[in-house]
């Protein structure tokens, strides 16, 4: 395993005991405080320890070395987690969302007053949790893991979820028990929408979607600078799970010697894999350049 999936698995299990803990706490102090909102907030917790595990799987995939079936590798893996991960948390929020909704419908199973350890619980859990997510999220950029950063946001959902438990919780103490099943119906919003964008995400890194525009524009920049380059002819990029793929084409004075034009290729080739080290393959074709030294930039 390399040194960048050691640090992922790293955090990932650091995220696993923290979210364990916060599930036995959520779930005690909405058992005993009678609090629907904080149970549907501990289920929360308890989902996001399964999704951190199956980044973890797909971080361990992803790491593999290339092989002969698989020779671009398996960084898709941890697209193909993250996905994974989108589906689990549509589950989880429909789930929260329909007991939420019966118990609105059927006024008669809520609480009449969640007990004190469910607010002091969601207030503990916006902290902890959100604490997490810039944690997280720090790893994941400096990683470039896409389902990392799915893990991250999972966190951050679960403290917005926790708000809307705090404020249900809060607003069913002071005489309004409706308002604990409506933070069920909150919390099954943040969950559903997170879900959404981390399907997305994982779906556009699957489907060999390109680069982003500045990524493009800095990869023209960087080539561009190299003397003997006379013209950019093509450029085309690719993301292969966290990782990019370019293919390029390049004019040079078509008066050099093959050894000198590829090495203007190679110089450009090295530069641009130091510069981004998202990307794992460089294809350079060189063209001569046109007589009135006329080219496409």
């Amino acid at each position: 395993m390399d040194n960048r999936s050691k640090a992922l698995m790293r955090v990932s299990r650091i995220s696993i005991a923290i979210n364990f803990v916060l599930f036995l706490g959520k779930l005690l102090a909405g058992i005993l405080a009678r609090s629907g909102a904080m149970i549907s907030d501990a289920v929360h917790s308890a989902s996001d320890v399964f999704s951190t595990l199956v980044v973890m799987a797909g971080v361990k995939a992803a790491g593999k070395e290339s092989d002969r079936e698989h020779p671009y590798g398996h960084e898709r893996m941890e697209c193909v987690a993250a996905i994974i991960l989108a589906v689990v948390l549509v589950i989880t929020g429909l789930f929260i969302g329909y007991e939420s909704l019966r118990k609105i419908l059927h006024p008669a199973e809520i609480p009449t007053v969640p007990g004190l350890a469910a607010l002091v619980a969601a207030a503990v859990s916006i902290v902890v949790k959100e604490g997490l997510f810039w944690y997280t999220r720090h790893y994941a950029r400096a990683l470039d893991s896409g389902a990392q950063m799915a893990d991250a946001w999972h966190h951050r959902s679960d403290a917005l979820s926790s708000i809307g438990a705090l404020a249900g919780i809060a607003g069913a103490r002071m005489g309004y028990p409706v308002f604990d099943p409506l933070a069920g119906l909150v919390i099954c919003f943040f969950i559903g929408k997170a879900a959404i964008d981390i399907f997305i995400d994982a779906v556009n890194k699957m489907v060999d979607h390109s680069c982003d525009a500045e990524t493009e524009a800095a990869i023209r920049e960087c080539a561009l600078g190299h003397e003997g380059l006379q013209s950019i002819d093509l450029l085309l990029t690719r993301e292969f799970g966290e990782k990019a793929y370019i293919e390029m084409e390049i004019s040079v004075d078509g008066s050099l010697p093959l050894v000198e034009a590829h090495a203007i290729a190679e110089r450009i080739h090295d530069d641009i894999e130091a510069q981004f080290p998202q990307v794992k393959h460089i294809m350079i074709h060189v063209n001569p350049a046109p007589e009135t030294g006329e080219g496409r930039v």
